[in-house]
C-alpha cells in the first residue's frame, strides 16, 4: 500500500525592510528547520530587503548566494507551480507580518498564526492596549506623542516608539529634562511615540496561549530578571544581542534573564485569565502571545502583544509549551490540525 504523500511545508523566510530583521528571521527559521524538516517535505522562499525573493536548497550564506533572485511577479508564478499545503510565515518585519500574509492569501496558500489584520493591530501598540483596555484588561494611562507635542501624564513614565519591536527606543523617564530627549529617541524608530504611566514594579512577566482543538490553552508564564533598583524596565539588551563575531543571539533565553513560573504561582491564574481576554479581543487565532507588568499588589497591567511563533525551540511560545509537555514537533502538528491538516500516518505514529 502507497503511503500517502507528506505535508509539505513551506517556510517564508527573510526582510523586505532590512538586513537585521533578515538575519533574525533565518536565526529562527533555522532552528525550526533542525527540529522539523526531517518530519515534512520542505520548501523555502527568501525574501531579501531588496524586495528581490530567492528559492534555496536551505538557508546557509552560501545557498542564498547561489539561488537566483526573481522579481515578485515570477515568484508569484513560482508558488503557484509548488506543492504546498502549509506556509510558516517566519518574518518579523511590518510589511512581512502584513503584506505578505495578504500575499498568501491572495494566492490561497494557507499559513500558520495570526492574519494580517492582527499583527497589524499587535505592531501599534497604542491601537492594541485600546482594543484590550475596550475588553476590560488593565493599561497604564498612556498618551501618544507626535512632533514638538509634550505629555501630560506625571512622572516617570514610560516612553516607547508606537511602532517598534524588541525594546527599540524604550526609555524610563523620572526627570523632566529627560522626557524631549526619550520621544525624541521613540520617535526615530516610527515617527511617534507612546508615553505610559510607569507600573512600579512588581514582577513582569509573558503568557502564551496556544489553541487545541479548539480551545485556548493557556502556558506556564515566563518571567523576566527586573529589579526595581537596578533594572526597573527591559531594554534592547536583554532581548538581542551579537557575539563577539557579530552572530546575533537571544539574550532571553540565558536563565540569568528568564525563566519558567511554576502554574502553582498565585499570580498565573490572574495573568491566564486576562491573556484570554486579549486573545479574543484582538481576534487572534492558533496562538497568541502576551506581556504583563505585575504591580506590588500582584495585579497585572498590559504592556503589549506579540502574536507570533516560529516554531524553533527557542520561540517564546515554543518554551512555554515545552514546560507544559508539549514539544515542538507536536505544537506543530496540533497547529495542523487547527487548519485542517494531519500528518502522514507513518510520521504520527514516531511520536
Amino acid at each position: 500500500m502507497t503511503a500517502p504523500p507528506r505535508v509539505s511545508v513551506l517556510h517564508l523566510v527573510g526582510s523586505a525592510v532590512d538586513n537585521f530583521h533578515a538575519e533574525l528571521s533565518r536565526l529562527y527559521a533555522r532552528a525550526c528547520l533542525d527540529v522539523l524538516a526531517d518530519r515534512y517535505d520542505v520548501l523555502l522562499a527568501y525574501v531579501s530587503p531588496d524586495g528581490s525573493w530567492r528559492f534555496p536548497d536551505d538557508l546557509t550564506d552560501a545557498a542564498l548566494s547561489s539561488a537566483t533572485a526573481v522579481p515578485i511577479s515570477q515568484a508569484i508564478t513560482h508558488l503557484r507551480s509548488l506543492r504546498v499545503d502549509v506556509v510558516v510565515p517566519q518574518m518579523f518585519c511590518l510589511p512581512g507580518m502584513t503584506s505578505y500574509r495578504r500575499l498568501l492569501s491572495a494566492l490561497r496558500l494557507p499559513y500558520i498564526g495570526n492574519p494580517p489584520e492582527v499583527m497589524e493591530f499587535a505592531a501599534d501598540k497604542a491601537t492594541t492596549r485600546s482594543i484590550v483596555a475596550q475588553a476590560g484588561v488593565a493599561v497604564p494611562n498612556g498618551e501618544v506623542v507626535r512632533a514638538a507635542e509634550q505629555t501630560t501624564l506625571p512622572l516617570p513614565v514610560v516612553v516607547k516608539p508606537v511602532c517598534a519591536d524588541n525594546s527599540v527606543g524604550v526609555s524610563l523617564v523620572r526627570a523632566p529634562a529627560q522626557l524631549r530627549p526619550a520621544i525624541d529617541l521613540a520617535r526615530q524608530h516610527g515617527g511617534s511615540a507612546l508615553v505610559e504611566s510607569y507600573v512600579a514594579l512588581g514582577r513582569e512577566v509573558r503568557c502564551g496561549i496556544v489553541v487545541r482543538d479548539g480551545e485556548l490553552v493557556c502556558l506556564p508564564l515566563e518571567e523576566y530578571a527586573v529589579d526595581a533598583s537596578t533594572k526597573p524596565i527591559r531594554d534592547q539588551t536583554d532581548k538581542l544581542r551579537r557575539t563577539d563575531r557579530g552572530d546575533l543571539y537571544l539574550v532571553a533565553k540565558d536563565p540569568r534573564h528568564a525563566w519558567i513560573v511554576p502554574t502553582d504561582d498565585p499570580i498565573t491564574e490572574a495573568v491566564w485569565e486576562v491573556a484570554r481576554r486579549c486573545h479574543r479581543a484582538l481576534g487572534c487565532r492558533h496562538y497568541s502571545l502576551f506581556d504583563f507588568r505585575i504591580d506590588p499588589d500582584g495585579k497585572p497591567w498590559f504592556l503589549e502583544a506579540g502574536p507570533y511563533c516560529s516554531f524553533a525551540p527557542t520561540s517564546v511560545i515554543a518554551v512555554m509549551a515545552a514546560a507544559a509537555g508539549i514539544d515542538v514537533a507536536e505544537l506543530f502538528a496540533d497547529q495542523l490540525r487547527e487548519i485542517g491538516l494531519e500528518e502522514a500516518p507513518c510520521l504520527t505514529a514516531q511520536r
